[in-house]
């Protein structure tokens, strides 16, 4: 019996039970529930039972579950290549300052109105 200190990193029960639950998410039956979502949704689309909106949100979800490794993985990836190049790239050269703006004339509505003296 291995004690928790002596065994490698990536061997235990809840790595394991990882695995199991993305085959079971990702595989041979979560592909054929898919197909069959997809084909009820069709179906109910063209009886008029099912309005656009939910066909999409069905179709995305589909998307997002099967995409999800591919997701994460780019998500690691960018975050990655963040850190490392906002660490090896010189900040550019700050901007010269902008010259000082005139200070506001007060407001007049009747500015330039051609009122005739009294």
């Amino acid at each position: 019996m291995a004690d928790g200190l002596s065994t490698p990193p990536g061997t235990g029960a809840l790595v394991d039970a990882a695995h199991w639950v993305q085959g079971a998410m990702l595989g041979t039956l979560a592909t054929a529930i898919a197909v069959i979502a997809v084909a009820f949704i069709g179906f109910g689309m063209l009886s008029g039972r099912i309005d656009v909106r939910r066909a999409l949100v069905v179709i995305l979800g589909c998307f997002v579950v099967f995409g999800a490794p591919l997701i994460a993985a780019g998500l690691l990836q960018m975050s990655d290549s963040d850190s490392t190049a906002l660490a090896s790239t010189p900040l550019p050269p700050a901007p010269p300052p902008l010259p000082p703006t005139p200070s506001p004339q007060p407001y007049d509505p009747y500015a330039g109105a051609s009122v005739p003296p009294r």
